[in-house]
């Protein structure tokens, strides 16, 4: 083991939590020991358990850092069009779920009934929510309509992230597609999220005229 040294306490709990975040990255929550922590630290299991008392609470503090993180690198342009926000937030997430997926795993079903991870969680989506309204044009919507629709699809994306992390059972093209898709599909039948139409150019449609007939 590397020599014990002395650190202030809030560099030490940065230490912890640098420690913690990277074994929650990389086992199932059930293989991380308080103990494998302790020791990579270079701290006693004592000194640890006064930081945090178990190794719930040391998750917690790692999902809420994750979280903090995730939400400084999604910060939305409201001079780029909404497809183009929702899709490099997205994208943001999605690398962020990739990256981490034990731990993402871990607060979404191993502790997905746990108050204080949920506490986290729900923060998260109702920030995301808020500033999808304050910096994109679907604040410009009938509000209360684009806000519950808004949340409900936040739920589903991450409901459908959990799964393609656990199955991968399509690309994750396919899993960007169908987010994006679901929140255009919502909300185009109370606003315009396209915009208006160059001169002389066409809007597209979903479909070619008679397709349903065809298949």
């Amino acid at each position: 083991m590397t020599a014990r040294r002395r650190l202030q306490p809030a560099e030490r709990r940065r230490q912890l939590l640098g420690v913690g975040a990277q074994l929650f990255a990389a086992k199932p929550y059930d293989e991380v020991l308080m103990e494998e922590v302790a020791e990579r630290a270079c701290v006693s299991r004592a000194l640890l358990y006064r930081y945090f008392p178990n190794k719930r609470d040391l998750f917690a503090a790692v999902y809420q850092q994750a979280a903090d993180r995730l939400l400084a690198r999604t910060e939305l342009d409201p001079d780029r069009p909404v497809r183009e926000q929702l899709s490099a937030g997205l994208d943001a997430h999605i690398d962020y779920f990739v990256a981490h997926r034990n731990t993402v795993l871990a607060a979404n079903r191993v502790l997905a009934g746990d108050p204080v991870i949920q506490a986290v969680i729900t923060d998260e989506l109702a920030e995301l929510r808020r500033r999808l309204l304050d910096s994109t044009l679907l604040g410009e919507g009938p509000r209360q309509m684009v806000s519950a629709a808004l949340m409900s699809w936040l739920v589903f994306v991450r409901t459908l992230c959990v799964d393609w992390l656990a199955h991968q059972a399509f690309s994750r093209a396919e899993l960007h597609d169908m987010c994006v898709g679901a929140l255009l599909g919502a909300l185009r039948p109370v606003m315009d999220l396209d915009g208006p139409p160059a001169d002389g150019e066409e809007r597209p449609t979903d479909r070619e005229p008679g397709a349903a007939d065809a298949r």
